[in-house]
């Protein structure tokens, strides 16, 4: 079969047909409320595993810049600004150190899945090279820890602090930030750089509270209670019977652990995983000698551009991410189909889609070639676009249901029905366990007071809430009207790429930029205006739903609000892509006019 200027050896239209029927499966009418909240009788779900409480004496002090999250959005804002030459800087964490989404999230197998050379942010800086093409979660939480102490960062730093208030003092244009310790901090500019990965969230299950063994999240794992560490060797397992609830990202680098070291292994499963190969290697030393100044940089600006499906002469990267790209975006457009210049807007969705087709089967075949048992490799097939969750990258997922000690229970996209007293029930068959781990994922879509946990009062004391009750309200992602000298650094209203790290570099250097315009004018207070704020809102309404359709076709996830396009990570975003924005973002800055903005004594 020919479609398009591609040779086919499938029916596209049975494939849609496939896709919709595997998504209407899924699709709940409580969306993302089907989720329990970690709190009351589960809060214990969120406490803090690794590190015990130090207590000290309640602070009131003031410091030039109150920066709150200690993961990598903080950090690369701290260091930025240090190197501005700000050097009161305080970072408030309600983590035992820095790390964020690496110092919470621990599981064994736990890697980057974007090369650590591209992810690994301020690497020159810092003087260091990753020991391999993709490290792991001690290494990367270790090179957190150098940035913390190459800009003196944990001078002033408050861990296992939770903030509780950020209020606007109008009497002296000075935010004024309470914590759960007792503190009352004022600082002159507040960066909130809160990441999406460190809330846990718990499926919508009956139960949850009454399970009387083991249950613990992927993010706050029990190492007392397994045993081992990130790298395995989980001997505490051995004569337990263990359930895992989840195939997400999280899942799939867990699970081969979990495989080897339980006595036996229960997945449950609601979607399978997109799961290609990783195919890690140790860094070459001598490459790591030839490294010239600008390295990082430019390896950075090659995979955005590879992945925005720019123009490139070479893919220096060369990761699981570039490939999935260039096989599905404009190289293979430009090899098969002609330029895509060339083709309209529909032609090129026709053949973007056929590719994605094409890439799938292949996925789908690669689990026939590994798993044995013919009925668990056909409920491990993902049935949607590549690009629907996030895909994962693994040696030794799919080997590992070839264990005679792991059963993949596929829920055929309904989920468990209940947690019982002895385990999960599902389908009328009760699965006693010792231990539930739940690899459920994440509060990345809830409102920003109900995520963080605590309210931001602005200028005549209105709360954030309210400001962003119709929806979201900024000028370029960054701060609102009435809430002067306040920053989001993070995913909120502007672009992001797969690489997190690179999208939080990019918007440190903007807000240092922006400081840094207001200290050489002299100016104290930095605001939008109404009518900046609201041209931005209004170009993100233009630009949002640029991948709608996509989206609305998508099996239910995260990414897509659980089957609500306005209600997924996407909806408020700008459309256009983390090129273009960060592109609109240095035009804005270079013509000296940051229009939009305002600044006063």
């Amino acid at each position: 079969m020919s479609r398009d200027g591609l040779n086919l050896d499938f029916d596209p239209d049975a494939l849609r047909r496939k896709y919709e029927d595997e998504r209407a499966k899924r699709v709940r009418p409580d969306g993302i409320r089907q989720y329990h909240q970690v709190d009351g009788k589960l809060s214990y779900f969120h406490e803090d595993p690794y590190s015990e409480r130090v207590e000290r004496e309640p602070l009131e002090d003031e410091v030039e810049v109150l920066v709150i999250g200690g993961g990598w959005a903080g950090l690369m804002t701290a260091a930025k600004l240090t190197e501005a030459g700000y050097s009161q800087i305080r970072i408030v964490e309600q983590g035992g150190d820095f790390g964020g989404a690496f110092y919470w999230n621990r599981y064994p197998g736990l890697m980057c899945d974007i090369e650590s050379y591209c992810y690994m942010p301020l690497l020159e800086e810092t003087g260091y090279v990753p020991s391999k093409k993709y490290a792991y979660q001690p290494e990367i939480q270790a090179h957190a820890r150098r940035i913390g102490r190459r800009y003196d960062l944990y001078r002033l730093a408050c861990f296992q602090t939770k903030v509780t208030e950020v209020r606007w003092g109008e009497a002296d244009n000075t935010w004024t930030v309470r914590t759960n310790r007792g503190d009352v901090l004022r600082a002159g500019l507040v960066v909130v750089s809160i990441g999406p990965l460190d809330k846990p969230k718990l499926p919508g299950i009956p139960g949850i509270e009454t399970f009387k063994g083991r249950s613990f999240h992927s993010a706050r794992w029990d190492y007392g209670y397994t045993g081992g560490d990130p790298d395995g060797n989980m001997s505490k397992l051995a004569d337990k019977r263990v359930a895992i609830l989840g195939t997400g990202t999280s899942a799939v680098q867990c699970i081969p652990h979990l495989g080897r070291d339980a006595g036996h292994l229960y997945v449950l499963q609601r979607t399978p995983a997109v799961v290609r190969p990783r195919s890690n290697t140790p860094t070459d030393p001598d490459w790591a000698k030839s490294l010239e100044p600008g390295w990082q940089r430019q390896r950075m600006a090659n995979f955005n551009t590879i992945i925005t499906l720019g123009p490139i002469e070479e893919d220096v990267v060369n990761d699981g991410w570039t490939d999935m790209f260039k096989k599905l975006g404009g190289t293979t457009l430009s090899g098969r189909t002609g330029a895509p210049g060339q083709m309209t807007a529909d032609e090129m969705a026709r053949a973007t889609e056929l590719l994605d087709f094409e890439y799938m089967e292949e996925t789908r075949a690669l689990i026939d070639e590994v798993v044995k048992d013919p009925a668990t490799a056909q409920a491990l097939k993902p049935w949607y676009r590549t690009f629907c969750k996030r895909p994962a990258f693994n040696d030794d997922y799919l080997a590992t249901f070839n264990r005679p000690n792991v059963t993949l229970v596929d829920t055929n996209g309904q989920g468990p029905d209940r947690i019982s007293e002895k385990g999960v029930v599902f389908d009328g068959v009760e699965y006693e366990v010792d231990c539930i781990i739940y690899a459920s994922g994440f509060e990345y879509t809830t409102p920003f007071a109900q995520r963080s946990g605590f309210e931001i009062y602005g200028r005549g004391g209105q709360s954030l809430t309210d400001h962003w009750s119709k929806g979201m309200r900024t000028l370029h992602g960054f701060y609102s009207h009435g809430f002067p000298n306040l920053f989001h650094v993070g995913v909120s209203q502007g672009a992001f790429g797969v690489n997190l790290p690179y999208n939080y570099l990019e918007q440190a250097e903007h807000v240092t930029a922006v400081i840094q315009h207001a200290r050489l004018h002299q100016k104290r207070v930095i605001e939008p205006s109404v009518d900046g704020e609201a041209q931005w809102v209004a170009t993100i309404h233009e630009k949002e739903f640029t991948n709608r359709e996509f989206l609305e076709t998508c099996t239910p996830g995260y990414l897509n609000g659980e089957g609500r396009a306005e209600d997924g990570v996407w909806a408020c975003r700008y459309g256009g892509g983390p090129h273009e924005f960060y592109a609109l973002l240095k035009t804005w800055r270079d013509d000296g006019e940051m229009q939009g903005l305002a600044f006063a004594d």
